[in-house]
C-alpha cells in the first residue's frame, strides 16, 4: 500500500543508501510504497465478485437478471430457461474474455516485477528482484537496460558525468536525451566509492508530468559544511526509459512502484465502453419504457375486464382459496411482472450474445491480419481489449504532430543569413565563406568578424554531445569523422554540422570547457558557465561562456517571435526578410543573437540563477523570471534555415484519410508560413482550400479571447452561408 495520496505533504526526504545522516539534521522517517507495478484489474480472489459487479452495471445484463429472477419467483407464462440460459452464456463468455486479457496483464507485470536488478549494499553488488527495490536504494543500471524505477542520477562510467537515454516507451521520442549526474558525485563511479556517499534528497511528491521535477541534494562530508545542489528533470532517470551508449550508471531510487511517473500516467483500469455499446444502451432504455408501458396498459385492461364478476371468475377457471385470499395489490403487481415476461421478446437477448461473440472472435481476426504484420519487428497487431474493436471503423478525427510523424525528423542545414546577407551551400577552399563549390552563388558578404561571431554562436549555443563513432549504437558517423554528434534535438545537430561546413567545428565539452576548431585550424576554448535551457514557453535557449581573454558572452537562439522583441529594432528588418522567405519555402527557421556581459552583470545573473535553482517552491517561475531579465537588450547576428523532409507516401496517406471521411488536424509549433507550406506539400490543404487564420493578431488583446474567437468563427460561418449559390436548393440528389 502506498502512503495515502490525500495526506501527502509537499515534499519528501530520501536518505541515499539508507546511511544515517549527522545527528544535527532533524529527520522524520517516511513510509514509501514498494516497487511493484500493478496494471491488472483483478486478482484470483476478487475476480468473480468484481467482474460480475462490472457486468451487471450494464443495463442489459441487469435487466435480464431481473427478468430471470421474476420468472423463477413468480408464476409466469414462460420458462426461466428462456432468459437464464442466454444471460449465463453472455456473462460466461465476457468473463472468460476479460479474465484472459487480465491474465496477460498479470504475466506482463510479473516479467517486470521479477526482473533482476543490482543494488549496491555495503560496497557490493546485490542481485534483487525489481519489486524489492526501496526508496533510497542505490541501483546500478548497465547499457541497454531499462531503469527499474525513477532514479536520481549520481554517477556514470563517463568521466563527464553524462548518460544518454531513449524515452520511446514513455513519450514516443526516439532521439537520445542527455542526462547529467550531480556535480559532486560524478567521481563516485565504483561500488566502493558510491557506498561512501552520505546525502539526503529533498524533492516534490510524485506527480505525473514527465518533464517536471524539482528537488535538491544535500551532501555531508566529514569536518565540512554540507553542500546543497539543485536537482531538475536533467538529473531524473525515468522508469521505462532505456540507457544507451553508456556502460553503466548509478542512481538512487526516489519514486518506486505505482508512484513512478510512468505508473501515474497509466489509465488502463477503467472499464471501456464503445460508442456502439453506449448507443445500444440508449435504445435499450427506449424499448424498456415501451415494455413498461405495454405491461402497464395490459395490466390495467385486465382488471377493467375482470371488474365484471362473470369475466373475473368464469365457470371453466374458478379461483383457488389461496388466490381469493391474496391481496389485490399483490395480485396486480404479479400480473404486471407476468406481462413484462410475456412481452420480454421486445428486447432481443440474442443480439447481446452475437455482439459479445463478434467482439471476442473479431479480436483474433485483427491479430491474424497479414496486412497489419510488420516484417521488421516480426509482430502483428495486438488487441489489448476487445471491447473497442468496432471503434476502429468509426474514427472521425486524426490528431498528429508534425515533427517526426509527418516528417522524418532528420534535419539538414540549408542556408543562413548574417546581417541580411545570404549564405548557401558549401564553401570553396579558395574564396572563403560566401561563395560555393560548383556554380557561383554570390549574395554579398557580411564583415568577417560578424561571420566568425555567427559561426561561433552556432558552435557554442547548443546541448550537443560528442561520442566516438565506434561507441555509438546504431548511428552512422560521417565517413571523414571519427566521432558523431548526439542531441535530444536534431535541429541542434544540423546547426553544428552547418557551422562545420563553413569551417567552424565543435570538438566537444571537457571539464566545463567547450572546444571548437576555427577556419585557421586553431583550437579555441570557452568556459561554459550557464545553459539557459530551451522551453516551449520562451521558445529560445541561451548559453553564457567566458573566452580565454576573460570576455563574457551570452549567445541565444530561438524562434523569431521570441528573439525579435529582445534585440535592437533597427537590426531586425534585413534578417526578417530572409526568415519570412525561408518559412514560406517550408524550412524551420531560428534567429541567433548575442550580447556581451560585464563581470558585475554576470555576478548578479549567477547569484539569481543559483538562488532560483535551489528553490523547491515555484522554481520554474523564478527561473523564467531570471531568464527573461538575462535575455534582454541583445544584438541580432543572423538566422538559419533547416529542412525536415516529409515522410514517404505522406501525401497519399492524408488523401486516403480524407477520402475515408476523416478530419486530420496537424499540431505544430512552427511559424505560420512554415506550417502552411508543409500542409500544402502534404496535401492537407488543396489549392482551392479557403484558409481562416486565427492568430493572436486577429483575435486581439481583449480580455475574453474565447468570446472574440467565437465571434470570428460565427462571422466566418455567416460568410460561408452567403457564398453558397442561391440555386443550390433546386438541386436534387
Amino acid at each position: 500500500q502506498c502512503a495515502g495520496e490525500e495526506k501527502r505533504v509537499g515534499t519528501r526526504t530520501v536518505v541515499v543508501g539508507h546511511r544515517p545522516v549527522p545527528d544535527t539534521e532533524a529527520y522524520v522517517a517516511q513510509k514509501f510504497c514498494d516497487n511493484r507495478i500493478v496494471s491488472s484489474k483483478y486478482t484470483l480472489w476478487n475476480f468473480l465478485p468484481k467482474n460480475l459487479f462490472e457486468q451487471f452495471r450494464r443495463i442489459a445484463s441487469f435487466y435480464f437478471l431481473i427478468i430471470f429472477l421474476v420468472q423463477v419467483i413468480v408464476d409466469t407464462p414462460t420458462s426461466p430457461v428462456t432468459s437464464g440460459l442466454p444471460l449465463f452464456f453472455v456473462i460466461t463468455v465476457t468473463a472468460i474474455k476479460q479474465g484472459y486479457e487480465d491474465w496477460l496483464r498479470h504475466r506482463a507485470d510479473n516479467e517486470v516485477n521479477k526482473s533482476n536488478v543490482f543494488v549496491v549494499e555495503n560496497a557490493k553488488q546485490v542481485r534483487k528482484e525489481s519489486e524489492k527495490i526501496k526508496v533510497g536504494d542505490i541501483v546500478e543500471v548497465k547499457a541497454d537496460e531499462t531503469f527499474p524505477c525513477d532514479l536520481i542520477f549520481l554517477a556514470s562510467s563517463s568521466t563527464d558525468g553524462t548518460c544518454y537515454v531513449t524515452t520511446a516507451s514513455l513519450d514516443g521520442e526516439s532521439n537520445f536525451k542527455t542526462h547529467y549526474a550531480v556535480r559532486d558525485t560524478t567521481v563516485l563511479c565504483t561500488d566502493e566509492a558510491i557506498d561512501t556517499l552520505t546525502a539526503t534528497i529533498e524533492c516534490e511528491q510524485p506527480q505525473p508530468d514527465l518533464y517536471k521535477f524539482v528537488g535538491r541534494i544535500i551532501i555531508y562530508r566529514s569536518n565540512q559544511e554540507p553542500v546543497a545542489r539543485s536537482l531538475g528533470p536533467e538529473n531524473l532517470l525515468l522508469k521505462g526509459a532505456t540507457l544507451k551508449n553508456t556502460k553503466k550508471i548509478y542512481g538512487v531510487a526516489v519514486y518506486t512502484g505505482m508512484e513512478t511517473k510512468m505508473a501515474l500516467n497509466y489509465q488502463g483500469k477503467s472499464q471501456k465502453r464503445s460508442a456502439v455499446e453506449k448507443s445500444i444502451n440508449a435504445f435499450l432504455i427506449v424499448y424498456l419504457c415501451i415494455l413498461l408501458g405495454k405491461a402497464t396498459v395490459c395490466t390495467t385492461l385486465k382488471y377493467v375486464w375482470q371488474s365484471n364478476p362473470f369475466n373475473d371468475e368464469p365457470w371453466y377457471n374458478e379461483k383457488t382459496k389461496k388466490e381469493r385470499e391474496t391481496f389485490k395489490v399483490l395480485r396486480m403487481f404479479t400480473d404486471f411482472l407476468s406481462f413484462m415476461v410475456l412481452f420480454n421478446f421486445i428486447i432481443p437477448v440474442s443480439m447481446y450474445v452475437t455482439v459479445e461473440m463478434q467482439k471476442f472472435l473479431g479480436s483474433f481476426f485483427i491479430s491474424w491480419d497479414k496486412e497489419m504484420y510488420d516484417e521488421e519487428i516480426q509482430e502483428g497487431a495486438l488487441v489489448n481489449t476487445s471491447d473497442l474493436n468496432e471503434e476502429l471503423g468509426q474514427v472521425e478525427y486524426v490528431f498528429t504532430d508534425k515533427t517526426g510523424t509527418l516528417t522524418e525528423n532528420s534535419m539538414e542545414f540549408i542556408e543562413c543569413c548574417i546581417d541580411g546577407h545570404k549564405y548557401k551551400d558549401c564553401i570553396s577552399e579558395v574564396d572563403g565563406f560566401s561563395q560555393t563549390d560548383g556554380p557561383l552563388k554570390y549574395y554579398g558578404k557580411a564583415e568577417k568578424s560578424r561571420e566568425e561571431l555567427f559561426l561561433r554562436a552556432l558552435c557554442l549555443c547548443h546541448t550537443v554531445q560528442i561520442k566516438e563513432a565506434d561507441q555509438v549504437d546504431g548511428l552512422m558517423a560521417h565517413p571523414e569523422r571519427k566521432y558523431t554528434y548526439i542531441s535530444s534535438s536534431p535541429d541542434e545537430i544540423a546547426l553544428v554540422k552547418g557551422a562545420e561546413k563553413y569551417g567552424f567545428t565543435f570538438l566537444g565539452l571537457e571539464n566545463d570547457f567547450m572546444k571548437i576548431r576555427n577556419q585557421k585550424n586553431e583550437t579555441e576554448m570557452y568556459q561554459l558557465l550557464h545553459v539557459l535551457n530551451f522551453d516551449p514557453v520562451r521558445r529560445r535557449m541561451s548559453v553564457i561562456v567566458r573566452t580565454t581573454t576573460g570576455k563574457l558572452l551570452l549567445f541565444c537562439k530561438g524562434a523569431d517571435s521570441s528573439i525579435f522583441p529582445r534585440v535592437q529594432q533597427e537590426e531586425i528588418q534585413p534578417t526578417k526578410v530572409h526568415v519570412d522567405r525561408n518559412a514560406m519555402d517550408g524550412y524551420r527557421t531560428l534567429c541567433v543573437a548575442f550580447k556581451e556581459l560585464t563581470e558585475k552583470e554576470y555576478d548578479k545573473i549567477d547569484r539569481q540563477l543559483n538562488e532560483a535553482k535551489m528553490a523547491l517552491q515555484d522554481r520554474e517561475e523564478k527561473m523564467a523570471k531570471v531568464f527573461d531579465d538575462t535575455e534582454a537588450d541583445m544584438h541580432l547576428i543572423g538566422a538559419t534555415a533547416v529542412e525536415d523532409r516529409l515522410q514517404e507516401h505522406l501525401a497519399e496517406t492524408i488523401e486516403a484519410l480524407h477520402a475515408a471521411g476523416m478530419k486530420v488536424w496537424v499540431l505544430t509549433g512552427d511559424k505560420m508560413e512554415t506550417a502552411k507550406s508543409t500542409c500544402y506539400a502534404c496535401r492537407l490543404f488543396q489549392t482551392s482550400t479557403e484558409l481562416l487564420e486565427l492568430t493572436a493578431r486577429t483575435v486581439g488583446d481583449s480580455e475574453r479571447k474565447e468570446d472574440r474567437l467565437h465571434e470570428l468563427l460565427l462571422e466566418y460561418h455567416k460568410k460561408l452561408i452567403q457564398d453558397v449559390p442561391k440555386n443550390r436548393g433546386g438541386l436534387k440528389r
